[in-house]
């Protein structure tokens, strides 16, 4: 797995925490892959399932 740094809205890290404190995701990593992955599912064309590996 690659490491990429980006830097993100401190609102939206507050966000991103509060559904890891909530159990919605085991860390922010996870988080943010879910929602790369969840934006390539909505750009791509709906050929069928996507098996995203999770970590």
């Amino acid at each position: 797995m690659e490491r990429v740094t980006l830097r993100i809205p401190e609102q939206q890290i507050d966000e991103v925490e509060q559904m890891v404190e909530r159990g919605k995701f085991p860390n922010r990593s996870e988080a943010i892959r879910s929602a790369v992955r969840e934006m390539i599912d909505e750009q791509t064309d709906q050929t069928g399932p996507k098996n995203w590996a999770k970590v």
